[in-house]
């Protein structure tokens, strides 16, 4: 856990004093980052003979972390919105990109306006670092599956790391599947709450 906050820190660091385009070299690292650690974990996948059967047994089950999250992720952003005097629309939006900031800012931005789109954008990155950084306390002291649902969208690749250290091996695919049903609804929920 600490050295995700390190590393974070020191690219940060980095990234201030460098001078280097954020978006030339560090998007094509980061893609191959990312690229990377989904093969890694279609490793995982292939090794485990058991993933299929699991997926058999639990196939109810596999829905619930997702679906808990989205339920759980208005709910908490229409109360974030009364809180902060926002229009229900707007404050729904944010928190529909379930952590998916690359993609959240940049609709919220075509779809409405540049100010929304920054809030998510920043909003969603600020979930995952505080994702990454209480899911261990989480799983240990109230449950894997909550664990995963703190993560969103980025429990399918950037959290899942952190969720498998400090949860189990069986909860990859718990994790990947809510991250990929997630990520799914992220462009397709904005429009609509948006729209509304």
């Amino acid at each position: 856990m600490y050295i995700i906050v390190i590393c974070l820190i020191g690219g940060m660091i980095c990234g201030y004093f460098s001078g280097i385009s954020s978006s030339g070299l560090s998007n094509h690292i980061v893609t191959l980052g990312l690229l990377m650690l989904l093969f890694s974990v279609g490793i995982d996948f292939g090794k485990n003979r058991e993933i299929l059967n699991s997926i058999k047994e639990n196939r109810l089950r596999l829905f619930i972390i997702p679906m808990g999250t989205i339920i759980g992720t208005i709910v908490g952003s229409l109360v974030a919105g009364i809180i902060l005097s926002m229009p229900v629309k707007e404050s729904v939006a944010v928190g529909a990109g379930f952590g998916w900031y690359s993609l959240s800012g940049v609709l919220i931005t075509q779809l409405y306006s540049v100010e929304l789109g920054t809030m998510a954008f920043i909003s969603n990155v600020v979930r995952e670092v505080i994702a990454l950084l209480i899911i261990p306390f989480v799983s240990k002291y109230v449950g894997s599956m909550e664990a995963i649902g703190i993560a969103g969208a980025t429990a399918m690749d950037t959290s899942l790391p952190v969720i498998v250290k400090y949860t189990s091996s069986d909860m990859v695919i718990f994790s990947f599947l809510s991250g990929l049903i997630l990520t799914l609804f992220v462009p397709l929920l904005i429009p609509i709450i948006l729209n509304f």
